[in-house]
């Protein structure tokens, strides 16, 4: 299985080697058999398959070898997250040490993880939930990464920028990848939705604590409270960046930045499989 669109520097962008990723995970085996094209796949409806397929990406970096977090948890997909990773380095000056500041962390630690393994960056991760922070603790000391990880608990759910940076931060870039609903019940309905689009009747919580799925006026009153947030601290990042999921809260974001003073507004398209979204970046 080849995903479309990923980046070229991405390590997933030429499909699964299962065997490989059994050999990394063996808890997979179990989820893993021939689809009807006679290929060795998963069923990406089954949270628990998910997982373990995700879990056998990441230990396919030798340098992770624990990576536990609860199923209420978001599990991100691995080569999505890369991709970002790759994009972000495509943006930035990577010559220089460079340090990145990741918003809502979450339990899994992902960007850091990945950001270390594959550019060997330093990070400062947020997020607002002590739990989640809690876990993403533990694993970056079962996994030796104290030095290049270190967590901030953001206590104001209305600050996303406020509360974090401290005076001498100075990062190459902010990262995001901000709540798209704009509360629990517009969350469970999307994920009825994505159950019918997977033609799978079984019932399952949705999986995703409150921080990781809603914010109060959606992603676009995120984001714009992120701007806005980012113009206060100008000095202290070279770029600010986010995923957005909507392609119509770019017009809208775009807009404002002009006249928050922002100099450079970069909209970088994404896409795996039949997923498309993007990373909006500025600069001031």
């Amino acid at each position: 299985m080849k995903d479309k669109g990923l980046h070229p520097k991405n390590k997933f962008n030429k499909g699964y080697n299962f065997e490989n990723l059994i050999s990394a995970n063996p808890l997979l085996k179990e989820f893993v058999s021939e689809n009807k094209h006679n290929n060795l796949s998963i069923d990406f409806s089954n949270p628990k398959a998910v997982k373990e397929l995700n879990k056998a990406l990441l230990f396919s970096y030798d340098a992770i070898t624990i990576w536990d977090f609860p199923d209420e948890n978001l599990c991100p997909p691995i080569p999505g997250r890369l991709d970002y990773i790759h994009h972000l380095a495509d943006l930035i000056d990577t010559t220089d040490d460079v340090k990145i500041l990741d918003i809502g962390t979450g339990a899994t630690c992902i960007y850091p993880l990945l950001g270390v393994l594959e550019y060997d960056w330093s990070f400062v991760a947020t997020d607002i939930d002590l739990d989640s922070l809690d876990t993403a603790q533990d694993i970056i000391d079962d996994n030796l990464l104290d030095e290049k990880i270190s967590l901030r608990q953001q206590f104001d759910e209305q600050n996303i920028l406020k509360g974090i940076i401290e005076e001498g931060d100075k990062f190459a870039a902010v990262m995001c990848n901000p709540p798209f609903y704009k509360s629990a019940e517009e969350a469970q309905g999307a994920n009825k939705r994505k159950n019918r689009n997977l033609r799978n009747n079984a019932v399952r919580n949705f999986s995703g604590n409150n921080n990781e799925l809603w914010y109060v006026g959606g992603e676009k009153a995120f984001l714009h409270n992120y701007l806005y947030q980012s113009s206060l601290f100008k000095e202290r990042s070279k770029w600010f960046t986010s995923l957005v999921s909507k392609k119509e809260n770019v017009e809208s974001l775009q807009n404002s930045s002009t006249k928050l003073g922002v100099t450079e507004f970069k909209v970088i398209p994404m896409s795996q499989g039949n997923k498309v979204t993007r990373i909006v970046a500025w600069k001031f």
